[in-house]
């Protein structure tokens, strides 16, 4: 890879890493998890850099490849549960808010979870939300109220705080 392209990358990096490890956050709410997501999308971003240099907008394919991968996991899951992991390494726990934030966001079905991240942790419109999911503009506002309305019931009715 030639330096130009390299740097080229290097820049795209810098620019969008925090907004896709938010948005990885969003989706599966473990700091960890969301982590692997993003480096793992960022190194097939580096795989295939010389043609993704070209799109439109090479952040919006970063975030289905990182949608994709939380969808797989959430679907092997299952398969984790049956072998025993490692110890997790110690961390700072989590304030209350955030524990009532995920806990809501993981009982939303996917659709939802993902608008509200694009919206509210991405600060995406509705109409980007919509070109970026295939979805109508009313669908994907369908998906932010009924993703609003059960985050409020899934934190007791109280209104959580966004995370980040």
């Amino acid at each position: 890879m030639s330096r130009e392209r390299a740097d080229a990358f290097d820049a795209f990096y810098r620019d969008t890493s925090r907004r896709l490890l938010r948005y990885a956050y969003g989706l599966t709410g473990d700091p960890g998890e969301a982590q692997d997501l993003v480096q793992e999308a960022y190194a097939r971003a580096w795989q295939r850099w010389r043609r993704l240099a070209a799109y439109e907008d090479p952040e919006a394919w970063l975030r289905l490849v990182v949608n994709r991968l939380s969808t797989d996991r959430w679907r092997r899951l299952g398969v984790r549960r049956s072998h025993p992991a490692a110890a997790p390494v110690p961390v700072a726990p989590p304030s209350e808010d955030t524990v009532l934030l995920v806990r809501a966001m993981r009982t939303l079905p996917t659709a939802h979870r993902r608008a509200l991240a694009l919206h509210y942790l991405l600060d995406r419109s509705v109409a980007d939300i919509a070109a970026e999911t295939g979805a109508s503009v009313g669908t994907v506002k369908s998906w932010l109220s009924r993703g609003r309305a059960g985050l409020a019931a899934g934190s007791g009715g109280t209104r959580p705080r966004p995370v980040g």
